[in-house]
């Protein structure tokens, strides 16, 4: 695309506000002084906008899109944080009962819009992949136009660049030669760098600075990255495994390598008669915990990971895992976060003949793995027809809340000599029923087992140093863009006129007292501030008109 032609001969792109070459205002305006924003260089957003691609990028380069974005996520999270996520709720309740249980409709509402398990939901990710998206094309779309601008920026500009710019003084001077010998020693004292052609000079410094929201940008894109990076397997771990005493699992997230073992859940509680604790005991209600630990051994499987096939597993570490005090191993850490005590392990149940009063025996169903069918002696054999490990009546009969056995029931069938076609026996905590009519066995609870079960997290992140990086490329952008500024002063020689203007992109009060210094005694007149001058003029009008 041909943009407008300058008078100083440079053809400029279309949608470039300042020549590229001279700095003469390509767009007519009276009274408007200069945006220096991004040097008036047209930038692709603008100048492009045919096919699918350039609207495209037009879209997200949109400052506004980004801020929108940015609002999307903030307002996510809050909502995020008005009820606990599903890795903070009891692991024995199904999501879904959790929150309709606890906090009625609006909690059924939250866990059907996803937001019980929000940061690893997918519309999460996608609206930090597209936040990235944006960040991205509008870096691209600013850096590379400006950083091509100020590295090619000419000394001389044209007169009408040097009368909208902010800052502007004019001098009368007679002399032929004009001797910039002070005024050049001041500001390299300064720490400019000046550039001369002619009568016409060029003092800049802290061009850096004008880099620093683009570093942010990319501080922030990594930082983004690395959260995305807990979406791929192998990168991000955070699962919580269940052990009884004496159980061994697989560790959640190994494939198979690792497995661990509970020897022991140990809880220990400060003594009550002690008197440094005494006081704060009693405050507390009652006994207050001092140890949670686990005893556990880590083995390495040394064969086959394929499912089904029993794993070779060779012991590698034992470690007594307390709070803050986790077992690691590769880049895996086990923490303890939680515990149960007196869980159901199995139960004893005794069989007797109701006419006689014979005891037949006893028989004892495990809670995890309970088996179909018990026998009780040549004659007596009882089937299990039914196990719930949490009871609970639902609208269509006895059903079970969850898989751990929390409130046990049990669907007992008895064959013998004597038991009828129907010997059926229902039994729960606090329930003995015969369903189908009398029976001529019973079936009666004679012994509870429990035993403790522990909760283990299994953390692995990968993202924390890619993160890491992310946020101190961030505050690197972050001191660069403010603590420096981009400051710029052209002195150039028209006639009998000697004209400075000045520009910053911050820190004008400063960047005027600095020219005072650097002016002083020099024959040349200090920039005077157009913005304020206009101001104090309107104002004037407007006192003018009121008094009238």
């Amino acid at each position: 695309m041909v943009g407008k032609l300058c008078e100083c001969g440079e053809q400029n792109q279309v949608g470039t506000e300042l020549c590229s070459r001279c700095g003469n205002p390509l767009k007519e305006s009276a009274t408007d002084l200069i945006n220096m924003r991004y040097e008036g260089t047209a930038r692709r957003s603008q100048v492009y906008n045919k096919t699918p691609i350039d609207k495209a990028w037009q879209f997200f380069s949109s400052v506004k899109v980004g801020v929108w974005l940015i609002i999307l996520l903030l307002l996510a999270s809050i909502i995020g944080t008005i009820f606990p996520q599903e890795i903070y709720i009891p692991p024995n309740i199904p999501p879904s009962d959790f929150y309709k249980q606890e906090y009625g409709v609006l909690g059924d509402v939250y866990y059907q819009l996803g937001f019980n398990n929000l940061y690893n939901s997918w519309w999460y990710l996608l609206l930090i992949g597209l936040l990235s998206i944006s960040l991205t094309v509008a870096s691209i779309d600013r850096v590379i136009p400006l950083y091509k601008q100020l590295k090619n920026q000419r000394v001389t500009k044209h007169v009408k660049f040097l009368e909208k710019q902010r800052l502007l003084g004019i001098t009368y001077i007679e002399e032929k030669d004009v001797d910039y010998t002070h005024a050049i020693e001041r500001l390299q004292s300064s720490r400019y760098t000046v550039r001369k052609e002619g009568d016409n000079l060029l003092a800049e410094k802290g061009r850096f600075s004008r880099w620093g929201p683009y570093v942010n940008h990319i501080g922030l894109i990594i930082v983004l990255f690395g959260g995305m990076l807990r979406f791929v397997p192998g990168f991000y771990l955070d699962e919580v495994v269940w052990l009884r005493d004496g159980e061994t699992k697989e560790v959640p997230g190994t494939n198979g390598d690792y497995y661990i073992k509970n020897e022991k859940f140990i809880l220990e509680f400060y003594d009550e008669n002690d008197p440094k604790y005494k006081e704060a005991i009693n405050n507390a209600g009652g006994v207050v915990p001092k140890n949670y630990q686990t005893n556990a051994i880590l083995f390495k499987n040394t064969g086959s990971s394929i499912p089904g096939v029993e794993p070779d597993l060779e012991e590698i570490k034992r470690e007594q895992i307390r709070v803050n005090y986790p077992l690691e191993i590769d880049n895996y850490a086990l923490y303890q976060v939680s515990y149960k005590q007196n869980e159901f392990e199995s139960f004893d149940f005794a069989v007797t003949e109701k006419a006689s009063g014979e005891s037949f025996g006893k028989f004892t169903v495990d809670l995890v793995n309970p088996i179909t069918k018990y026998q009780i002696n040549e004659t007596i054999a009882v089937e299990l027809m039914s196990y719930l490990p949490d009871y609970e009546l639902g609208e269509n009969g006895p059903i079970t809340k969850s898989k751990v056995p929390n409130n046990p029931a049990f669907a007992f069938n008895v064959i013998g000599p004597n038991s009828s076609e129907d010997e059926v026996s229902f039994l729960s905590i606090g329930q003995n029923l015969e369903p189908l009519g009398e029976n001529n066995y019973k079936i009666e609870l004679a012994g509870v087992k429990t035993r403790n079960v522990t909760a283990l997290t299994i953390r692995k992140d990968l993202t924390l140093g890619i993160i890491g990086l992310g946020g101190f490329i961030f505050m690197v952008g972050l001191v660069q863009g403010s603590y420096w500024q981009h400051r710029r002063i052209w002195i150039q020689r028209f006639d009998e006129e000697v004209w400075v203007a000045g520009h910053t992109n911050k820190g004008w009060f400063s960047f005027q007292k600095e020219l005072r210094n650097v002016f002083q005694n020099t024959g040349i007149s200090v920039p005077i501030d157009q913005l304020e001058q206009r101001t104090r003029g309107k104002n004037g009008e407007e006192e003018n008109v009121s008094a009238k």
